[in-house]
């Protein structure tokens, strides 16, 4: 047997009658690479068409979560010098994103600990997601000079009333009742009940339906449905109720609340660019006809957002240096405010590029058939509205 040195990034095997898809890059907490992401497309091949598996478990290696993102670091470097990692990753992501979504056999994520970006578009997508009293789940991807991604405006955007564009602007961070309320997740489970519960999923017979998996996973729930963030709905739906920043921005300061004001600190250290973004593609994901369509939106706007400053200084910050503390070295943002122009045309202007890419969409991993092809304009020219 392997020890834990020697192990590989992504542990794929049957345990019983359960698919097995492990995390094992615990250091970083479990951040993804693109070599992960091709071998749980590779491992959902196998556990498919596998008679012996009836279901696919999700988990993380070590105690701090079960992923911190993908790999942001190798997306830094190469957008510096122009590289294309982020078109190759991000399309390879998203269409297993969309596959998790459609798996025909019950696909279970224990959401342990921490969850943020791309481990939520591993888990969020999935038939039956577990969350525990130390899950902390966040899309802090606005600070990073971002946008929520992996099919995260979908998510954000059937979130009820404004407590998604709440966690999508803010990046704040949901406990595990908070995203069952925030609908990213189904129950709260005690985490020293999911070796139990593992044990349970791994046992049972072959074909074992969707609904069965349900009402063994719920034998092992605390029942919580709402959490901290509930409790304030009212007033985030007010205060984020509206289509453009400005106006957001606005409700803001003319609420004197403890909450409103220390919203509006958090917003002030966000990118002006990222908000405009996350929240055009926010609104659009509301009447959206489904996930696919919202990940092939948020495509388009990523590979425009990895060529820009704003991308590579917010990670520069966040990740690279660490330096978010200090004042002079703060996130350099393109803009230090919002321009008037920006709320009102949900656009910013990067340079004069044309983005020419063309995706057709597997029809084997989903319903549906998307063909991008064509010259557009750069996102920020114009809103965004397909």
């Amino acid at each position: 047997m392997m020890d834990a040195a020697t192990e590989p990034d992504l542990i794929a095997r049957r345990e019983g009658s359960a698919g097995i898809i492990r995390l094992n890059r615990p250091k970083a907490i479990n951040a993804v690479t693109l070599e992960m992401f091709r071998d749980i497309e590779a491992a959902l091949d196998a556990f498919e068409v596998d008679p012996a598996v009836s279901l696919v478990l999700l988990d993380g290696a070590g105690e701090r979560g079960l992923c911190a993102g993908g790999d942001i670091r190798a997306l830094y470097e190469s957008s510096k010098v122009q590289g294309d990692l982020g078109k190759v990753l991000w399309r390879e992501e998203y269409i297993l994103n969309a596959r998790i979504a459609r798996f025909p056999k019950p696909y279970v994520a224990f959401m342990d600990g921490i969850v943020m970006g791309g481990g939520v578009g591993l888990s969020a997508h999935a038939s039956h997601r577990v969350v525990t009293e130390k899950t902390k789940l966040a899309m802090p991807e606005v600070g990073l000079g971002f946008f929520p991604d992996v099919g995260g405006t979908w998510l954000l955007a059937h979130a009820p009333g404004e407590i998604g564009t709440y966690f999508g602007l803010t990046g704040q961070t949901m406990n595990g009742a908070d995203a069952v309320f925030a609908r990213f997740a189904d129950v709260v489970v005690p985490s020293d009940k999911l070796p139990l519960l593992r044990e349970v999923l791994t046992n049972v017979r072959p074909g074992t339906l969707a609904a069965e998996v349900t009402l063994l996973i719920h034998g092992f729930a605390t029942g919580e449905t709402a959490g901290p963030v509930a409790a304030r709905q009212a007033g985030i739906d007010a205060l984020f109720a509206f289509d453009r920043m400005e106006d957001i921005l606005a409700a803001l300061r003319a609420d004197n609340s403890e909450f409103a004001q220390a919203t509006l600190k958090t917003l002030a250290e966000k990118s002006p660019r990222g908000m405009v973004v996350a929240l055009k593609l926010l609104r659009l994901a509301r009447k959206a006809a489904s996930l696919e369509e919202c990940l092939v939106r948020e495509y388009r706007a990523a590979l425009e957002v990895f060529r820009s400053d704003d991308f590579r200084e917010g990670v520069r910050a966040a990740v690279i240096d660490k330096d978010r503390a200090s004042r002079r070295s703060r996130p350099r943002w393109w803009r230090h405010t919002l321009p008037p122009s920006a709320p009102t045309n949900s656009c910013l202007t990067i340079q004069d590029r044309n983005c020419v890419e063309e995706w057709t969409w597997p029809t084997s991993h989903s319903s549906a058939s998307v063909i991008w092809a064509g010259r557009w304009p750069p996102i920020w020219s114009r809103p965004v509205t397909s």
